[in-house]
């Protein structure tokens, strides 16, 4: 039996969910506060939604990809939210990087109208969302993550169940700390090459088959190659938010993140120097400038 899905939230990543359920041949209905994205998911073949409730009005499975805790609470609990449809059976994959605290809240509050909520954020960048080269950390209810699987398959390469809800989020944590420190590794690795006088483009290709490499190295290294960072597979601006929920994670455990830390600052300046709409890869336009260097 084929599962319809309904998805909130269409932008990078949930746009790429969209298409990619699509051509698996899913019945896709999506809503998202810009028209713009509805309109390109009514292109691909899916269904329009005026509000989050119609969006799951026929839906088996939800999935929500929201940028930050105000549109995740509007979702939940606003005009025409998911505790509107009060729809027993719905299952929600909540696939946004948030406190648990929030999620853990919306999930007894769904549990109360039948609805299963689960933690399942997404390891992987808009553009690998492209392509389905994605991981899902996924917890909760065993029995509803099984129910899923051919939603995972349709937009990701794996998925796994990690255990009791707010895993997911830790694992996820965990994951975008060392994305956090890679980004910032692979600009600092290439602009000491370029400052050495070394092709970049070579150093690129060299590094990605040795030892050094990492899969930050590998996505973010061609935009530092070309210092052409837009169209984002992941803004700045939105990076900040994923930032701030691994920092009061770690201050939460008194565990040290040094690592971490010092990376931030280069995040912070590519922000004072209005770099937010562009890819995180950005920070290399950074680094350089620490370096001195000029292209």
């Amino acid at each position: 039996m084929s599962l319809n899905v309904g998805i909130i939230g269409l932008g990078i990543m949930g746009g790429a969910f969209a298409k990619n359920l699509i051509e698996s041949g899913l019945k896709v209905t999506g809503y998202d506060i810009l028209e713009a994205n509805v309109e390109a998911l009514t292109k691909l073949g899916g269904s329009g939604a005026k509000s989050p409730k119609a969006a799951v009005d026929a839906a088996d499975v939800a999935i929500t990809s929201l940028p930050s805790v105000a549109a995740f609470n509007q979702v939940i609990h606003g005009a025409n939210s998911l505790l509107s449809a009060n729809k027993d059976g719905l299952i929600v994959l909540e696939t946004s990087t948030l406190p648990i605290d929030d999620k853990t809240e919306a999930r007894d509050e769904l549990a109360r109208g039948g609805t299963i909520l689960l933690d399942c954020p997404i390891s992987g960048t808009g553009a690998q969302a492209q392509t389905r080269d994605l991981a899902v950390y996924g917890s909760g209810d065993k029995d509803a993550f099984d129910q899923c699987a051919p939603v995972f398959e349709g937009i990701a390469r794996s998925s796994y169940h990690v255990g009791e809800f707010g895993n997911g989020s830790r694992m996820k944590y965990i994951a975008n700390l060392l994305v956090h420190i890679n980004n910032v590794a692979s600009a600092e690795a290439l602009v000491l090459g370029m400052k050495a006088g070394l092709d970049p483009q070579m150093v690129y290709e060299v590094i990605k088959d040795g030892a050094g490499n990492s899969r930050i190295f590998e996505l973010r290294g061609p935009m530092m190659v070309a210092g052409e960072y837009e169209p984002a597979t992941m803004k700045m601006d939105v990076w900040q938010k994923d930032v701030a929920v691994i920092n009061d994670f770690a201050t939460e455990l008194d565990c040290p993140t040094p690592l971490f830390s010092t990376s931030t600052d280069f995040y912070r300046a590519g922000m004072a120097q209005g770099l937010g709409a562009m890819d995180t890869a950005a920070v290399c336009k950074i680094m350089e400038q620490f370096a001195d260097h000029k292209r």
